[in-house]
């Protein structure tokens, strides 16, 4: 596999400071995988190798909460439900900004924000991405089983090859971050690989990645233990 700087994007997921930052509403649920994974620090290494090396830089937000969001809704997600109940990521407040090693440069894009997981679904991703001629995106953030894989699926679908940093990524738990990394995505994902993996390929410096096809199973996944988590 090859990652070409003019083709290849980085899609960081909602990587705002309810999920991300101490204080944050989602941050007592996050924080046993986060520090396991070295979340943050593998988010900063990650952004500053795609920024290196010319790799497109594309923000995925969700959406922010409004007061009357829900009102009228017909029928309510479970996802849904948990936001009315929770309020992440209201707009104009702290929790809603970017973490502050996570801020978007000029020339970066920050597409449309998304109502449930799929960063494709009622955005302008789809036509951002192919308007610059992009068709291999590397997907990083939150949340692994959310997020993440709807959208790495919803790509896949569009034609994209999709790789998933495994430890750029965290969930609420282990079960569900192995759910995607373990499960789910070796069954659609192009590759799934470390922060040290895709730096090194995209900046030359690694050895080749063997795609999952070729490997004729999912990948060698460096186990993590589950946290204590009722």
């Amino acid at each position: 596999m090859s990652y070409s700087r003019a083709s290849t994007a980085l899609l960081l997921m909602d990587p705002y400071n309810d999920f991300l930052a101490e204080g944050g509403k989602l941050w007592p649920r996050v924080r046993p995988m986060a520090e396991q994974l070295q979340l943050l620090p593998h988010l900063r290494e990650l952004l500053a190798a795609a920024r290196a090396n010319d790799i497109h830089v594309f923000f995925v937000p969700h959406h922010k909460a409004e007061p009357l969001d829900f009102e009228g809704w017909k029928f309510m997600n479970p996802t849904h439900v948990g936001a009315r109940h929770i309020k992440p990521f209201i707009r104009g407040t702290w929790g809603a900004e970017f973490h502050a090693d996570l801020q978007p440069r000029q020339g970066e894009v920050i597409v449309g924000e998304h109502w449930l997981h799929s960063g494709f679904a009622n955005t302008d991703l789809d036509y951002q991405l192919r308007n610059r001629g992009i068709d291999h995106i590397i997907l990083a953030g939150m949340r692994g089983n959310a997020c993440i894989e709807a959208t790495a699926r919803y790509g896949v679908e569009l034609g994209y090859h999709v790789t998933l940093v495994k430890d750029a990524t965290a969930a609420f738990s282990h079960a569900e971050w192995a759910a995607t990394m373990e499960v789910n995505a070796p069954a659609f994902a192009h590759a799934i690989v470390t922060t040290a993996e895709i730096v090194g390929q995209i900046s030359g410096a690694g050895p080749r990645m063997t795609p999952l096809a070729a490997q004729g199973q999912g990948p060698e996944t460096s186990e993590v233990p589950g946290p204590a988590i009722p």
